[in-house]
């Protein structure tokens, strides 16, 4: 299985006997799995089927799901309103007694606000069981296709990583084979950091000269930085094989790169060092926009 990103969209719809429906689902990055419901007045007794459907396609993430239910046209039924009619009879027969008035017509009085109702039909228990199965399968199919959505662009995400992985280790090799590390610079600049001192007549004696000396080597020294960045390659790339979700792990180890770019960059005293260092710093900022959208 593929990475997946945390990123994704879909919608799905659809219509069984008096009623019709459509979910949206959409999906943004976020630390654990957050899922987000909104359904109709009367159907919150789904909402619970809703959160194991998601959880089976979804590790992390946040995740909002809205639907809609409306009656298919043609199903209301025309109800007379005897109480609103019989107010309204009395109403006329007691202004008969102030005016002269025609009699209303049938029509007139029917025309009345609220003596004729259009009202829905109540939908028995068969009906609400139907409907609620075919709600919950219609999430079904929209996860699946945020699955798919989710899944592409994971596709892309992975070979984007890679790439910045791969451009990690071609910095540290630059760093490792670099003419500044070798032993003859190195001894060369110790030499001359060396002449320094004696030059500033300081009084050092040779032990504490031989001291400082070592303390500059060891300074200067990024063998141990060089081999933990490359461990930490190999672990991306293993991370990037896996079929579990990865994005956090991916995540804590983007912040394991950028402590040995900063330690290489703080021990450099080589502009070609340096150089490589903020580029390596730089690659690790990329890689990590990239790693944090990662389920």
């Amino acid at each position: 299985m593929p990475l997946k990103s945390m990123t994704g969209f879909a919608r799905d719809d659809g219509a069984v006997g008096r009623y019709s429906w459509f979910w949206e689902v959409r999906t943004v990055n976020g630390r654990g799995r957050d899922i987000r419901i909104r359904v109709p007045s009367g159907h919150e007794n789904i909402e619970e089927a809703c959160r194991a459907i998601v959880a089976e396609f979804i590790t992390r993430g946040n995740c909002n799901l809205t639907l809609k239910i409306e009656r298919i046209t043609g199903n209301q039924e025309i109800r007379l309103n005897e109480a609103a009619l019989v107010q309204v009879a009395r109403a006329v027969r007691r202004t008969e007694m102030f005016v002269e008035a025609a009699e209303p017509s049938i029509d007139g009085l029917l025309a009345l606000r609220g003596v004729l109702e259009v009202v829905e039909p109540e939908h028995s228990k068969e009906e609400l069981e139907e409907l609620n199965k075919a709600v919950t399968d219609s999430l079904r199919i929209a996860m699946e296709k945020v699955f798919a959505a989710r899944e592409a662009e994971g596709r892309h995400m992975a070979a984007a990583v890679g790439a910045h992985v791969d451009a990690i280790e071609a910095l540290v090799e630059t760093i490792e084979k670099s003419d500044a590390r070798s032993p003859e610079t190195i001894k060369a600049r110790l030499l001359e950091q060396i002449k320094k001192l004696l030059d500033g007549d300081l009084g050092l004696v040779e032990d504490r000269l031989y001291q400082e000396a070592v303390m500059l080597a060891t300074k200067a020294d990024v063998e141990e930085e060089l081999i933990r960045l490359k461990a930490h390659i190999s672990s991306a790339r293993a991370m990037l094989q896996q079929d579990d979700a990865v994005g956090r792990k991916l995540d804590f180890l983007t912040q394991e790169f950028n402590r040995e770019a900063n330690t290489i960059c703080s021990k450099s005293n080589a502009i070609e060092i340096t150089n490589a260092g903020l580029e390596l710093k730089a690659t690790i900022d990329q890689m990590k926009e990239q790693v944090q959208n990662i389920e």
